[in-house]
């Protein structure tokens, strides 16, 4: 069993997740979703031992404990401003990118199984990006593996995921790695929705 490494944009996870609640559970979802890191978190490993993890997201207030939690998960965790990610979406991806080629060449000749959850294959014909990077790692000798919503997923890369690698749609595990808050904070939480166990069967294939 290989080493799993894994980098995790979590604003190109969330914001995808929004579209998908809204169309599944109707427009006001898209407000309440949220994404349940430690049932995302299995899903990628599929219980196999983490050597890295790495998640890169933002920073509201309310939500630092969750981070915090992700942490105890053993985690390496890099926040950025909320107002930053907009425009600040290139350095998040250079954050993931430089690990994973950190990674690359810190365990040359001792490839593991790299785990992306993002989507983004933007810079290819300039051999830079994801995709490029993903293709490096998998010539000297790396598993790939890309978990993302299939409407968010670069059509190119996943393809090239899905014949060298594999492609773990997450709608397929929405009401795993998503839950709903209430409508209204300090109201009653009826409209709710918690997250299920992941399935890992669907996963694995067993």
């Amino acid at each position: 069993m290989g080493k799993v490494f894994i980098y995790w944009d979590n604003s190109n996870v969330f914001i995808s997740a929004q579209a998908v609640a809204s169309e599944r559970e109707g427009p006001s979802a898209l407000a309440r979703v949220r994404v349940d890191f430690r049932n995302m978190l299995r899903l990628a490993a599929a219980d196999r031992p983490i050597h890295r993890a790495l998640a890169v997201g933002s920073i509201p207030p309310e939500l630092r404990i969750v981070w915090n939690r992700l942490e105890n998960e053993g985690v390496a965790v890099q926040l950025l401003e909320r107002g930053a990610l907009g425009g600040g979406e290139q350095g998040v991806d250079q954050l993931l990118q430089t690990a994973m080629l950190r990674d690359a060449l810190d365990f040359n000749g001792d490839p593991g199984v790299v785990v992306l959850l993002t989507g983004d294959g933007q810079g290819f014909v300039d051999g830079v990006g994801f995709y490029a990077d993903l293709r490096r790692m998998h010539r000297k000798g790396w598993q790939v593996e890309v978990l993302l919503w299939r409407h968010s997923c670069n059509r190119a890369m996943r393809e090239w995921v899905e014949e060298n690698g594999r492609f773990i749609a997450l709608d397929d595990f929405y009401e795993s790695v998503t839950f709903l808050v209430g409508a209204a904070p300090g109201q009653p939480v009826a409209d709710a929705r918690y997250a299920k166990p992941v399935d890992m069967a669907r996963r694995t294939g067993a």
